[in-house]
Protein backbone atom coordinates (compact mmCIF):
# COMPACT_ATOMS: atom_id res chain seq x y z
CA UNK A 1 0.00 0.00 0.00
CA UNK A 2 1.66 3.84 -1.06
CA UNK A 3 1.73 6.81 0.99
CA UNK A 4 -0.41 8.31 -0.91
CA UNK A 5 -3.39 5.50 -0.24
CA UNK A 6 -2.29 5.35 3.24
CA UNK A 7 -3.35 9.41 3.88
CA UNK A 8 -6.27 9.44 2.09
CA UNK A 9 -8.30 7.44 4.65
CA UNK A 10 -6.19 9.06 7.48
CA UNK A 11 -7.36 12.85 6.35
CA UNK A 12 -10.71 11.61 5.87
CA UNK A 13 -10.94 10.25 9.67
CA UNK A 14 -9.32 13.21 10.68
CA UNK A 15 -11.66 15.68 8.86
CA UNK A 16 -14.80 13.52 10.23
CA UNK A 17 -13.53 13.71 13.34
CA UNK A 18 -13.15 17.38 13.34
CA UNK A 19 -16.65 18.17 12.32
CA UNK A 20 -17.91 15.78 14.83
CA UNK A 21 -15.79 17.76 17.87
CA UNK A 22 -17.17 20.82 16.18
CA UNK A 23 -20.40 20.29 16.56
CA UNK A 24 -20.23 18.91 19.95
CA UNK A 25 -18.60 21.72 21.32
CA UNK A 26 -20.83 24.29 19.93
CA UNK A 27 -23.99 21.99 20.94
CA UNK A 28 -23.05 21.15 24.52
CA UNK A 29 -19.90 22.84 25.82
CA UNK A 30 -20.03 26.74 26.77
CA UNK A 31 -17.08 26.75 23.78
CA UNK A 32 -17.76 29.41 21.32
CA UNK A 33 -17.74 28.70 17.59
CA UNK A 34 -14.32 30.95 16.96
CA UNK A 35 -12.36 28.73 19.09
CA UNK A 36 -14.52 25.11 18.07
CA UNK A 37 -13.37 25.80 14.71
CA UNK A 38 -10.14 26.47 15.38
CA UNK A 39 -9.93 23.31 17.64
CA UNK A 40 -11.20 21.23 14.66
CA UNK A 41 -8.49 23.04 12.33
CA UNK A 42 -5.94 21.42 14.57
CA UNK A 43 -7.94 18.05 14.74
CA UNK A 44 -7.62 17.44 11.15
CA UNK A 45 -4.59 18.43 10.31
CA UNK A 46 -3.02 16.44 12.99
CA UNK A 47 -5.05 13.46 12.53
CA UNK A 48 -4.53 14.10 9.24
CA UNK A 49 -0.67 13.89 9.40
CA UNK A 50 0.63 17.02 9.15
CA UNK A 51 3.35 17.93 11.46
CA UNK A 52 2.09 20.46 14.28
CA UNK A 53 4.47 23.32 12.80
CA UNK A 54 2.63 23.29 9.45
CA UNK A 55 -0.65 23.01 11.49
CA UNK A 56 -0.22 26.35 13.26
CA UNK A 57 1.26 27.92 9.88
CA UNK A 58 -1.60 26.79 7.79
CA UNK A 59 -4.56 27.97 10.84
CA UNK A 60 -2.57 31.50 10.86
CA UNK A 61 -2.25 31.87 7.07
CA UNK A 62 -5.74 30.68 6.45
CA UNK A 63 -7.18 33.05 8.84
CA UNK A 64 -5.19 36.21 7.89
CA UNK A 65 -5.48 35.73 4.23
CA UNK A 66 -9.51 35.50 4.32
CA UNK A 67 -9.61 38.57 6.63
CA UNK A 68 -7.34 40.22 3.87
CA UNK A 69 -9.66 40.11 1.63
CA UNK A 70 -12.61 41.31 3.03
CA UNK A 71 -11.86 42.16 6.95
CA UNK A 72 -12.06 46.36 5.48
CA UNK A 73 -15.59 45.46 3.82
CA UNK A 74 -17.24 43.73 6.66
CA UNK A 75 -15.87 46.87 9.54
CA UNK A 76 -16.93 49.54 6.86
CA UNK A 77 -20.46 47.97 6.13
CA UNK A 78 -21.15 47.58 9.83
CA UNK A 79 -20.28 51.66 10.07
CA UNK A 80 -22.19 52.26 7.20
CA UNK A 81 -25.00 50.37 8.56
CA UNK A 82 -25.23 51.79 12.38
CA UNK A 83 -25.60 55.28 10.63
CA UNK A 84 -28.10 53.84 8.46
CA UNK A 85 -30.26 52.54 11.37
CA UNK A 86 -29.81 55.55 13.64
CA UNK A 87 -30.89 57.89 11.09
CA UNK A 88 -34.12 56.51 10.27
CA UNK A 89 -33.03 55.93 6.47
CA UNK A 90 -34.55 52.15 6.84
CA UNK A 91 -37.69 53.40 7.44
CA UNK A 92 -37.75 56.77 4.84
CA UNK A 93 -37.24 53.74 2.36
CA UNK A 94 -40.33 51.51 3.77
CA UNK A 95 -42.49 54.86 3.86
CA UNK A 96 -41.13 55.30 0.15
CA UNK A 97 -41.80 51.74 -1.13
CA UNK A 98 -45.29 51.67 0.14
CA UNK A 99 -45.87 54.78 -1.44
CA UNK A 100 -44.86 53.23 -4.83
CA UNK A 101 -46.70 49.91 -4.06
CA UNK A 102 -50.06 51.06 -2.91
CA UNK A 103 -52.87 50.35 -0.63
CA UNK A 104 -52.90 46.07 -0.61
CA UNK A 105 -49.81 45.60 -1.23
CA UNK A 106 -48.51 46.09 2.72
CA UNK A 107 -46.76 42.75 2.54
CA UNK A 108 -44.64 43.35 -0.60
CA UNK A 109 -43.79 46.72 0.64
CA UNK A 110 -42.52 45.38 3.71
CA UNK A 111 -40.66 42.52 1.98
CA UNK A 112 -38.85 44.78 -0.26
CA UNK A 113 -37.91 46.66 2.56
CA UNK A 114 -36.32 44.44 4.61
CA UNK A 115 -34.57 42.99 1.29
CA UNK A 116 -32.79 46.31 0.61
CA UNK A 117 -32.36 47.50 4.25
CA UNK A 118 -30.89 43.77 5.51
CA UNK A 119 -27.85 44.20 2.66
CA UNK A 120 -25.89 46.99 5.03
CA UNK A 121 -27.47 46.21 8.29
CA UNK A 122 -27.83 42.92 10.38
CA UNK A 123 -31.49 41.44 10.15
CA UNK A 124 -31.85 41.68 14.13
CA UNK A 125 -31.04 44.93 14.50
CA UNK A 126 -33.63 45.74 10.92
CA UNK A 127 -36.38 44.30 12.28
CA UNK A 128 -35.91 45.85 15.52
CA UNK A 129 -35.79 48.99 13.96
CA UNK A 130 -38.74 48.29 11.52
CA UNK A 131 -41.07 46.17 13.40
CA UNK A 132 -42.87 49.25 14.77
CA UNK A 133 -43.57 49.79 10.82
CA UNK A 134 -45.40 46.47 10.93
CA UNK A 135 -47.60 47.64 13.45
CA UNK A 136 -48.66 50.93 12.38
CA UNK A 137 -49.38 49.48 9.05
CA UNK A 138 -51.71 46.29 10.29
CA UNK A 139 -53.68 49.15 12.69
CA UNK A 140 -53.64 51.49 9.52
CA UNK A 141 -54.45 49.12 6.82
CA UNK A 142 -56.86 46.25 8.21
CA UNK A 143 -53.93 43.84 7.48
CA UNK A 144 -52.92 41.20 9.40
CA UNK A 145 -49.81 42.00 11.95
CA UNK A 146 -48.50 38.38 11.38
CA UNK A 147 -48.63 38.83 7.28
CA UNK A 148 -46.70 42.14 7.60
CA UNK A 149 -44.30 40.88 10.15
CA UNK A 150 -43.35 37.30 8.33
CA UNK A 151 -42.83 39.29 5.13
CA UNK A 152 -40.46 42.11 6.58
CA UNK A 153 -38.64 39.03 8.47
CA UNK A 154 -38.33 36.63 4.95
CA UNK A 155 -37.14 40.38 3.15
CA UNK A 156 -34.14 40.74 5.55
CA UNK A 157 -33.41 37.01 6.49
CA UNK A 158 -32.92 36.37 2.26
CA UNK A 159 -30.62 39.29 1.26
CA UNK A 160 -28.55 38.60 4.68
CA UNK A 161 -28.25 34.89 3.67
CA UNK A 162 -27.15 35.39 0.10
CA UNK A 163 -25.85 39.37 -0.91
CA UNK A 164 -22.63 41.38 0.44
CA UNK A 165 -21.63 43.54 2.16
CA UNK A 166 -23.32 41.35 4.58
CA UNK A 167 -20.80 39.55 6.45
CA UNK A 168 -21.58 35.98 5.60
CA UNK A 169 -21.97 36.23 2.43
CA UNK A 170 -18.73 38.15 1.83
CA UNK A 171 -16.70 35.68 4.36
CA UNK A 172 -18.06 33.17 1.75
CA UNK A 173 -17.09 35.41 -1.41
CA UNK A 174 -13.67 35.53 0.51
CA UNK A 175 -13.02 31.63 0.96
CA UNK A 176 -14.20 30.76 -2.08
CA UNK A 177 -12.28 33.63 -4.22
CA UNK A 178 -15.23 35.03 -6.15
CA UNK A 179 -15.58 38.93 -7.62
CA UNK A 180 -18.01 40.42 -4.68
CA UNK A 181 -19.80 42.04 -7.99
CA UNK A 182 -20.70 38.62 -9.26
CA UNK A 183 -21.38 37.48 -5.75
CA UNK A 184 -24.09 40.41 -5.50
CA UNK A 185 -25.16 39.62 -9.01
CA UNK A 186 -26.03 36.59 -8.26
CA UNK A 187 -27.33 37.01 -4.58
CA UNK A 188 -29.99 39.37 -6.20
CA UNK A 189 -30.99 36.54 -8.30
CA UNK A 190 -31.40 33.60 -6.21
CA UNK A 191 -32.95 35.31 -2.87
CA UNK A 192 -35.89 36.76 -5.77
CA UNK A 193 -37.62 33.47 -5.53
CA UNK A 194 -36.76 32.42 -2.42
CA UNK A 195 -38.33 36.14 -1.48
CA UNK A 196 -42.12 35.63 -3.77
CA UNK A 197 -42.51 32.04 -2.08
CA UNK A 198 -41.90 33.73 1.29
CA UNK A 199 -44.25 36.59 0.93
CA UNK A 200 -46.88 34.49 -0.55
CA UNK A 201 -46.89 32.28 2.62
CA UNK A 202 -47.40 35.22 4.66
CA UNK A 203 -50.36 36.28 2.61
CA UNK A 204 -51.93 32.94 2.62
CA UNK A 205 -50.77 31.97 6.53
CA UNK A 206 -50.61 34.97 8.24
CA UNK A 207 -54.38 35.35 9.32
CA UNK A 208 -54.33 31.92 9.70
CA UNK A 209 -51.44 32.01 12.00
CA UNK A 210 -53.25 34.94 13.97
CA UNK A 211 -56.67 32.82 14.72
CA UNK A 212 -54.54 30.49 15.70
CA UNK A 213 -53.05 32.57 18.17
CA UNK A 214 -56.09 34.56 18.85
CA UNK A 215 -58.09 30.83 20.02
CA UNK A 216 -54.89 28.88 22.02
CA UNK A 217 -53.27 31.96 23.15
CA UNK A 218 -55.12 35.02 24.02
CA UNK A 219 -53.71 38.11 25.23
CA UNK A 220 -50.91 37.55 22.75
CA UNK A 221 -49.44 39.85 19.45
CA UNK A 222 -49.34 42.73 22.06
CA UNK A 223 -46.56 45.68 21.32
CA UNK A 224 -43.04 45.23 22.32
CA UNK A 225 -41.97 48.12 24.65
CA UNK A 226 -38.53 48.01 24.31
CA UNK A 227 -37.73 51.84 23.98
CA UNK A 228 -35.15 50.77 21.58
CA UNK A 229 -38.08 49.93 19.00
CA UNK A 230 -39.50 53.29 18.58
CA UNK A 231 -39.39 54.84 15.28
CA UNK A 232 -38.68 58.49 13.75
CA UNK A 233 -41.29 60.65 13.55
CA UNK A 234 -41.38 61.52 9.27
CA UNK A 235 -41.12 64.77 9.10
CA UNK A 236 -37.59 64.18 10.97
CA UNK A 237 -36.68 61.42 8.38
CA UNK A 238 -33.71 62.09 5.62
CA UNK A 239 -34.88 62.16 2.24
CA UNK A 240 -35.05 59.12 -0.15
CA UNK A 241 -32.39 59.89 -2.05
CA UNK A 242 -29.91 60.23 1.05
CA UNK A 243 -31.32 56.90 2.94
CA UNK A 244 -30.67 55.06 -0.40
CA UNK A 245 -27.32 56.35 -1.84
CA UNK A 246 -25.44 54.63 1.10
CA UNK A 247 -25.96 51.18 0.04
CA UNK A 248 -26.57 52.25 -4.02
CA UNK A 249 -23.33 53.90 -4.82
CA UNK A 250 -21.07 51.14 -3.43
CA UNK A 251 -22.57 48.80 -5.10
CA UNK A 252 -22.78 50.50 -8.54
CA UNK A 253 -19.28 50.89 -8.23
CA UNK A 254 -18.45 47.73 -7.75
CA UNK A 255 -20.44 46.38 -10.85
CA UNK A 256 -18.93 48.80 -13.49
CA UNK A 257 -15.55 47.23 -11.61
CA UNK A 258 -17.15 43.76 -12.72
CA UNK A 259 -17.99 45.22 -16.00
CA UNK A 260 -14.65 46.53 -16.71
CA UNK A 261 -12.67 43.67 -15.69
CA UNK A 262 -14.93 41.31 -17.32
CA UNK A 263 -14.84 43.09 -20.34
CA UNK A 264 -10.78 43.29 -20.37
CA UNK A 265 -11.52 39.73 -19.98
CA UNK A 266 -13.00 39.25 -23.50
CA UNK A 267 -11.05 42.00 -24.94
CA UNK A 268 -7.47 40.79 -25.84
CA UNK A 269 -6.78 44.68 -26.42
CA UNK A 270 -8.18 46.49 -23.76
CA UNK A 271 -5.25 46.26 -21.17
CA UNK A 272 -6.64 47.87 -17.56
CA UNK A 273 -2.98 48.60 -16.32
CA UNK A 274 -3.15 51.29 -19.58
CA UNK A 275 -5.76 52.89 -19.50
CA UNK A 276 -6.32 55.61 -17.08
CA UNK A 277 -10.07 55.87 -16.82
CA UNK A 278 -9.44 51.54 -16.05
CA UNK A 279 -7.46 52.27 -13.66
CA UNK A 280 -9.47 54.85 -11.57
CA UNK A 281 -12.60 52.28 -12.04
CA UNK A 282 -10.78 49.53 -10.96
CA UNK A 283 -9.56 51.34 -7.69
CA UNK A 284 -13.10 53.23 -7.08
CA UNK A 285 -14.75 49.36 -7.55
CA UNK A 286 -12.70 47.55 -5.09
CA UNK A 287 -15.37 46.99 -2.42
CA UNK A 288 -12.83 48.71 0.37
CA UNK A 289 -12.92 51.51 -1.35
CA UNK A 290 -16.35 51.49 -2.61
CA UNK A 291 -17.94 50.49 0.91
CA UNK A 292 -15.44 52.97 2.65
CA UNK A 293 -17.03 55.97 0.34
CA UNK A 294 -20.49 54.49 1.33
CA UNK A 295 -19.68 55.02 4.32
CA UNK A 296 -18.58 58.58 4.00
CA UNK A 297 -21.88 59.35 2.10
CA UNK A 298 -23.58 57.74 4.64
CA UNK A 299 -21.97 59.96 7.60
CA UNK A 300 -22.05 63.30 6.05
CA UNK A 301 -25.52 62.58 4.04
CA UNK A 302 -27.73 61.14 6.83
CA UNK A 303 -26.45 62.48 9.81
CA UNK A 304 -25.17 66.47 8.93
CA UNK A 305 -26.19 67.80 11.88
CA UNK A 306 -25.19 65.55 14.55
CA UNK A 307 -22.24 65.90 16.52
CA UNK A 308 -18.78 64.40 15.93
CA UNK A 309 -18.45 62.68 19.15
CA UNK A 310 -21.71 60.74 19.11
CA UNK A 311 -21.24 59.99 15.45
CA UNK A 312 -17.78 58.35 16.18
CA UNK A 313 -19.49 56.61 18.36
CA UNK A 314 -22.40 55.47 16.59
CA UNK A 315 -19.57 54.06 14.01
CA UNK A 316 -17.55 52.71 16.58
CA UNK A 317 -20.72 50.72 18.15
CA UNK A 318 -20.96 49.49 14.90
CA UNK A 319 -17.31 47.96 14.55
CA UNK A 320 -17.97 46.20 17.72
CA UNK A 321 -20.60 43.82 16.51
CA UNK A 322 -18.96 43.02 13.71
CA UNK A 323 -15.53 41.89 16.05
CA UNK A 324 -17.17 38.19 16.47
CA UNK A 325 -17.97 37.68 12.93
CA UNK A 326 -14.55 38.79 11.61
CA UNK A 327 -12.77 36.52 14.09
CA UNK A 328 -15.37 33.67 12.84
CA UNK A 329 -14.85 34.70 9.00
CA UNK A 330 -11.11 34.01 9.82
CA UNK A 331 -11.33 31.04 11.75
CA UNK A 332 -13.44 29.42 9.02
CA UNK A 333 -10.75 30.42 6.50
CA UNK A 334 -7.67 28.48 9.14
CA UNK A 335 -9.94 25.94 8.64
CA UNK A 336 -10.20 25.48 5.40
CA UNK A 337 -6.96 26.31 4.53
CA UNK A 338 -5.85 23.01 6.95
CA UNK A 339 -7.74 20.83 4.46
CA UNK A 340 -6.01 22.09 1.71
CA UNK A 341 -3.02 21.55 3.24
CA UNK A 342 -3.59 18.32 4.50
CA UNK A 343 -4.88 17.02 1.35
CA UNK A 344 -8.16 16.14 2.28
CA UNK A 345 -9.76 18.87 -0.21
CA UNK A 346 -7.50 17.09 -3.14
CA UNK A 347 -8.89 13.47 -1.80
CA UNK A 348 -12.38 14.35 -1.58
CA UNK A 349 -12.36 15.86 -4.86
CA UNK A 350 -11.03 13.38 -6.79
CA UNK A 351 -14.30 11.00 -5.31
CA UNK A 352 -16.82 13.43 -5.61
CA UNK A 353 -15.72 14.30 -8.89
CA UNK A 354 -16.66 10.97 -10.19
CA UNK A 355 -20.15 10.83 -8.59
CA UNK A 356 -23.37 11.87 -10.64
CA UNK A 357 -23.41 14.82 -8.32
CA UNK A 358 -23.89 18.52 -8.68
CA UNK A 359 -20.39 19.92 -7.09
CA UNK A 360 -22.91 22.94 -5.82
CA UNK A 361 -24.47 21.16 -3.56
CA UNK A 362 -21.30 20.24 -1.51
CA UNK A 363 -21.33 23.49 0.67
CA UNK A 364 -25.12 23.51 0.35
CA UNK A 365 -25.40 20.57 2.22
CA UNK A 366 -22.83 20.93 4.73
CA UNK A 367 -24.50 24.90 5.08
CA UNK A 368 -27.55 23.41 5.56
CA UNK A 369 -26.52 20.90 8.23
CA UNK A 370 -24.74 22.82 10.12
CA UNK A 371 -27.39 25.64 10.55
CA UNK A 372 -29.69 22.89 11.65
CA UNK A 373 -27.85 21.89 14.21
CA UNK A 374 -26.48 25.25 15.69
CA UNK A 375 -28.50 27.78 14.50
CA UNK A 376 -26.11 30.63 13.23
CA UNK A 377 -26.16 31.63 9.31
CA UNK A 378 -23.17 33.20 9.34
CA UNK A 379 -21.23 30.12 10.82
CA UNK A 380 -23.33 27.63 8.67
CA UNK A 381 -21.92 29.46 5.52
CA UNK A 382 -18.57 30.00 6.59
CA UNK A 383 -18.59 26.00 7.87
CA UNK A 384 -20.15 25.22 4.52
CA UNK A 385 -17.33 27.00 2.26
CA UNK A 386 -14.06 26.20 4.66
CA UNK A 387 -14.51 22.75 4.29
CA UNK A 388 -16.14 22.32 0.62
CA UNK A 389 -13.53 25.22 -0.94
CA UNK A 390 -10.77 22.74 -0.87
CA UNK A 391 -12.76 19.78 -2.34
CA UNK A 392 -14.36 22.01 -5.36
CA UNK A 393 -10.26 23.36 -6.36
CA UNK A 394 -9.60 20.34 -7.52
CA UNK A 395 -12.97 19.37 -9.36
CA UNK A 396 -12.92 20.91 -12.84
CA UNK A 397 -15.37 23.04 -14.71
CA UNK A 398 -17.08 23.92 -11.16
CA UNK A 399 -19.00 27.48 -11.46
CA UNK A 400 -17.22 28.81 -7.92
CA UNK A 401 -20.08 31.39 -7.56
CA UNK A 402 -22.81 29.09 -7.91
CA UNK A 403 -20.97 27.15 -5.58
CA UNK A 404 -20.31 30.26 -2.97
CA UNK A 405 -23.90 31.15 -3.37
CA UNK A 406 -25.18 27.32 -2.36
CA UNK A 407 -22.97 27.77 0.59
CA UNK A 408 -25.04 31.05 1.79
CA UNK A 409 -28.32 29.99 0.75
CA UNK A 410 -27.83 26.28 2.57
CA UNK A 411 -27.60 28.78 5.93
CA UNK A 412 -31.14 29.75 4.92
CA UNK A 413 -32.62 26.63 6.32
CA UNK A 414 -35.30 26.03 8.88
CA UNK A 415 -34.68 29.12 11.46
CA UNK A 416 -35.60 27.99 15.04
CA UNK A 417 -34.81 27.71 18.81
CA UNK A 418 -31.01 27.86 18.72
CA UNK A 419 -30.93 31.19 16.21
CA UNK A 420 -31.04 34.38 17.65
CA UNK A 421 -33.14 36.10 14.95
CA UNK A 422 -35.87 33.53 15.39
CA UNK A 423 -36.72 34.86 18.91
CA UNK A 424 -36.01 38.46 17.80
CA UNK A 425 -38.98 38.12 15.01
CA UNK A 426 -40.96 36.12 17.63
CA UNK A 427 -40.80 38.33 20.59
CA UNK A 428 -41.10 41.51 18.66
CA UNK A 429 -44.46 40.45 17.45
CA UNK A 430 -45.69 38.92 20.80
CA UNK A 431 -45.75 35.25 19.49
CA UNK A 432 -44.83 33.12 22.73
CA UNK A 433 -46.01 29.40 22.29
CA UNK A 434 -43.77 27.56 19.89
CA UNK A 435 -46.03 25.84 17.65
CA UNK A 436 -46.76 29.34 16.89
CA UNK A 437 -43.62 30.37 16.50
CA UNK A 438 -42.32 27.74 14.06
CA UNK A 439 -44.89 28.57 12.20
CA UNK A 440 -44.18 32.16 11.98
CA UNK A 441 -40.63 32.06 10.92
CA UNK A 442 -39.19 28.15 11.32
CA UNK A 443 -41.54 27.35 7.86
CA UNK A 444 -40.99 30.28 5.96
CA UNK A 445 -37.84 29.89 6.01
CA UNK A 446 -37.74 26.85 4.88
CA UNK A 447 -39.99 27.70 2.13
CA UNK A 448 -37.30 30.09 1.05
CA UNK A 449 -34.73 27.76 1.49
CA UNK A 450 -36.16 24.94 -0.70
CA UNK A 451 -37.09 27.64 -3.46
CA UNK A 452 -33.26 28.77 -3.58
CA UNK A 453 -32.32 25.15 -3.93
CA UNK A 454 -34.70 25.03 -6.98
CA UNK A 455 -32.85 28.17 -8.52
CA UNK A 456 -29.67 26.95 -7.92
CA UNK A 457 -30.58 23.38 -9.94
CA UNK A 458 -31.95 25.41 -13.03
CA UNK A 459 -29.07 27.92 -12.58
CA UNK A 460 -26.46 24.87 -12.22
CA UNK A 461 -28.23 23.37 -15.81
CA UNK A 462 -27.53 26.39 -17.41
CA UNK A 463 -23.86 27.44 -16.18
CA UNK A 464 -22.72 24.95 -13.88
Amino acid sequence: MTDAAVAGPQVIIGLGIAIFVMIALVLKTRVHALLALIIAASIAGLIGGMPPNAVISAITTGFGTTLSTIGLVIGFGVMMGRILEVSGAGQRMAYSILKLLGKEREDWAMALTGYIVSIPIFCDSAYVILNPLVRALARNSGRSILTLGIALASGLAVTHSAVPPTPGPLGVAGIFGVDIGLMIAWGLVFTAPALIVMVLYARIMGPRIEAMIARDAPGSLQPNTDPVARPHAEEDLPSLLRSVLPIALPIALIFLNTLVSAVAGLNEGFSIEQSFIGQIVVFFGNPVIAVGIGVLVAVYGLVPKMPRDEVLTHLEKGVESAGIILLVTGAGGALGAVLRASGAGDYIGVHVAALALPPFLIPFVIATLVRFVQGSGTVSMITGASISAPILAVIPDVNMVLAAQAACLGGLFFSYFNDSYFWVVNRMLGVKTAKHQLLVLSVPTTLGWAAALVALLIANAFIG
